[in-house]
């Protein structure tokens, strides 16, 4: 069975209720979708997490984590920017992180992952901007 993302109502909900936010493949260089992604982030009120285990000292004000688990704070939001097929590995750190959410962004389909983190209690959202459905859904 193909995973169905939750209805706009759902998604709406969960960015509302969530305010840390794990990037999982966040880039230091500023052109970067997941650097400019971040930094909109930030500015929606959201507190960022770089998750890259290649980062050397902060990004966006932020200290880098090499994974999602070893983050000392809750995070409700696990934002992947990683390719497809490197996903499932990190559908298994935030269930083990106790996430509520795994994020993939749009061009970010894995349904392996997203089966894995929805059997383990996670809402799932797959091939969405998080950026686009904040500013279309909850814009302030």
């Amino acid at each position: 069975m193909l995973h169905k993302n939750p209805d706009t109502a759902k998604i709406k909900h969960l960015l509302e209720e969530s305010r840390n936010v794990a990037v999982v493949g966040l880039s230091k260089k500023p052109y970067r979708t997941s650097n400019t992604i971040s930094r909109a982030l930030q500015g929606f009120g959201y507190r960022i997490f770089p998750v890259n285990p290649n980062l050397e000292g902060p990004v966006l004000g932020e200290e880098p984590h090499a994974t999602v688990e070893e983050i000392p704070e809750r995070i409700d939001i696990v934002d992947v920017f990683r390719r497809s097929e490197n996903v499932m590995p990190v559908a298994h750190d935030a269930v083990a992180s106790g996430a509520r959410v795994l994020w993939l962004q749009s061009g970010v389909i894995n349904e392996d992952a997203a089966k894995y983190a929805k059997e383990h209690g996670l809402a799932v959202v797959m091939d969405r901007c998080i950026m686009v459905d904040y500013v279309s859904l909850v814009g302030r």
